[in-house]
């Protein structure tokens, strides 16, 4: 497992946002992801091209999810998986 920091993809409301699930909530709940792992980026300035990157690739578009309590994370932008 690798260490997600804030402003990288795996906290962004963008990484992986066309399908959600459990393993995106654990990535942002616990800040750490698989090392292999690699998800489509849906950011709109980067949807055109199909991104594929990992949760430690990073860009200037990046937007925090925001978690609910019950799901251990607060800040950033809200989204439901």
């Amino acid at each position: 497992m690798i260490h997600v920091d804030n402003g990288q993809c795996g906290l962004c409301t963008h990484f992986g946002e066309s399908h959600g699930g459990a393993q995106l909530m654990q990535i942002r709940k616990n800040h750490e992801a698989p090392e292999t792992l690699v998800d489509e980026c849906g950011h709109p300035r980067h949807a055109s091209l199909h991104l594929k990157v990992t949760p430690i690739s990073g860009c200037d578009g990046f937007e925090e999810v925001i978690m609910s309590s019950s799901q251990g994370h607060k800040g950033g932008k809200k989204v439901s998986a």
